[in-house]
């Protein structure tokens, strides 16, 4: 009911306004008295110097207290209104409006206000007629018929929205937003033909304008006319129009015409356009990832990274797309160089960074991965994966005091990466270990264990070393068995267990395991050692003997080894 009658109080009022009716007509408070007068103004530029220092809700209290005096302070109703609106209330906004226009007609910038809040709040048939009354107001605004026209389109009132667009083509000329703006009612309407007709006019008008021929052929090419799209763009091209965005609409049509090798070659001569923008080349190609079970495509997506990186050699952008579509090719060596580059451009992208150094480690390249990684944490020194690489390329070096300084530092940065933590705390137990330190190698390997209760690599090391130890062998051995459940024929793993269960005199179940180990991997002397030692202790000394001399000519450097030849028995 309030909503009702607030409409039927605004129609009064305009009508009063435009038939010349001012304030005094609307007002029926009594006349104010000097005092009061003089009060009002002292509240105004108070209220005023409480918003510019942004006091909003003293600010608000005063401009309501201007209007208990003053019921027609038009002005401090406007202000009070932004107010609301600077809180997103456009509801409140617009009645305190709604009363200003009435008393001050002609004030555009009122009604400008009061647009934003019926905008604002959807309510498109209050927002026509405050576009009518701009209109009345500056009659050669081009904008306020624009803006109104806009308003017949949402309410799908098209033709209405088309004779206001010829309107302000009388004011300012053709232009490319009424362009758009008509293109898309006539799509509304379905009416494809009289949409192609008006681009074809500006066409004709623009013979050497490639953008009007591009949007005529993603016209057709987006109602299934691809004919018809191929044709614009090829008489662009008899035009004497060239570049990467004609070949770029090609690709688009012959794509959508299901003809990929066509397709694909204007793709390449698009993106071989260097105007064309990177980002855009970048999206292209990442487009082609989930389609990357096929190898076609990851051969394309590579085809076109190597292209932009040609294209453009000052974008760090285009050496990281190449060096990942590189990488999803399993092209790791390519990548690395490829990497370095885009580091080099731009150090300051931590994910190059991160993939530069991963590439330097899957080539045990520790020193560069090392010099790499700690140039990475000048910059990004709260990066835990970059930590971790740093700390396992000083571990891989053997200074394991300095691998416990990332290590700790990756593992403190990190609380939700499970896996990464997991890592971490094996890596730390590998450290441990080395410097002899029994306890905290142990406990690191638990802790890892509680990260990921099935990492397989941590499983092995630690039941190894508890091994060799010749501690907790129950532990061990379960450790051992199940890295071997988690990752089947897997020598070194095999080689653990089969040398655990030897600890245990379980030498029957201990030589199943270690041929297991030799099937996989029989250049290894020191599991040609082992194997002797599992031999002898199942009776066959000959085979023992002959196993420890095949690691002897492997390169067996055991101590004993020479000692079990001479013997030909087994010695510890």
């Amino acid at each position: 009911m309030k909503s009702a009658a607030l409409l039927v109080v605004l129609g009064v009022c305009t009508a009063s306004i435009v038939n010349g009716q001012g304030r005094d007509k609307l007002s029926t408070a009594k006349p104010m008295s000097y005092a009061d007068s003089v009060k009002v103004k002292y509240l105004f530029f108070e209220a005023i110097r409480q918003k510019s220092v942004e006091n909003r809700k003293d600010a608000a209290d005063i401009f309501t207290q201007v209007l208990a005096i003053d019921p027609a302070n038009d002005a401090s109703m406007y202000e009070l209104a932004n107010l609301e609106k600077t809180q997103n209330n456009y509801s409140a906004a617009a009645p305190l409006l709604e009363k200003a226009v009435a008393i001050k007609p002609n004030n555009e910038w009122y009604w400008l206000a009061l647009a934003d809040s019926y905008e604002k709040s959807n309510d498109l048939p209050r927002l026509q007629n405050v576009f009518d009354q701009l209109i009345r107001i500056n009659p050669d605004k081009a904008d306020y018929y624009f803006d109104k026209a806009n308003a017949f389109y949402l309410q799908r009132r098209y033709d209405e929205a088309l004779k206001l667009y010829d309107k302000v083509e009388q004011i300012t000329g053709p232009s490319d937003d009424l362009q758009n703006s008509r293109q898309k009612i006539y799509l509304k309407q379905g009416n494809i033909e009289k949409a192609a007709s008006e681009l074809e006019k500006l066409v004709t008008a623009n013979p050497t304008e490639i953008k009007y021929y591009l949007m005529l052929a993603e016209l057709y090419n987006s109602n299934g006319l691809n004919d018809k799209a191929l044709a614009a763009l090829e008489k662009a091209k008899k035009t004497g129009i060239s570049g990467g965005l004609l070949h770029m609409a090609m690709a688009d049509v012959y794509r959508d015409q299901k003809k990929y090798q066509e397709s694909f070659n204007e793709l390449k001569l698009g993106f071989a356009d260097p105007n064309i923008d990177v980002d855009q080349k970048v999206k292209i190609i990442l487009n082609y990832v989930p389609q990357f079970a096929d190898p076609v495509a990851k051969s394309s997506a590579l085809t076109l990274a190597k292209i932009t990186a040609e294209t453009h050699p000052s974008s760090d952008k285009a050496y990281a797309i190449y060096g990942d579509m590189l990488v999803q090719n399993e092209k790791y060596r390519e990548a690395r160089p490829v990497y370095k580059k885009a580091q080099q451009l731009n150090p300051q992208s931590y994910a190059v960074q991160e993939q530069l150094v991963r590439m330097e480690m899957a080539e045990s390249d520790f020193d560069a991965a090392i010099k790499d990684g700690e140039e990475a944490l000048s910059y990004f020194p709260n990066q835990a994966w970059m930590n971790y690489l740093v700390g396992v390329a000083w571990q891989q070096k053997g200074n394991n005091n300095k691998a416990l300084g990332y290590l700790k530092n990756a593992a403190s940065l990190e609380a939700q990466d499970k896996e990464l933590l997991s890592q971490c705390y094996s890596a730390l137990g590998d450290c441990y270990h080395s410097l002899k330190d029994n306890k905290n190698s142990d406990e690191s390997y638990e802790k890892s264990l509680t990260y990921n209760p099935d990492n397989a690599f941590t499983m092995n090391n630690y039941a190894y070393y508890l091994s060799v130890r010749n501690e907790q062998l129950d532990r061990a051995a379960q450790l051992s068995k199940r890295s071997t459940e988690l990752q089947p024929n897997t020598a070194s793993f095999e080689d653990t267990y089969a040398w655990i269960l030897f600890k245990q005199k379980r030498y029957a179940d201990a030589k199943v395991w270690i041929e297991k180990s030799l099937q996989h991997d029989n250049n290894s002397a020191t599991k040609t050692e082992h194997y002797g030692d599992i031999l002898f202790f199942t009776g066959d000394t000959a085979a023992a003997v002959k196993s420890w001399t095949k690691a002897k000519v492997q390169g067996g450097t055991s101590p004993l080894l020479d000692k079990k030849i001479n013997e030909k028995k087994y010695s510890e």
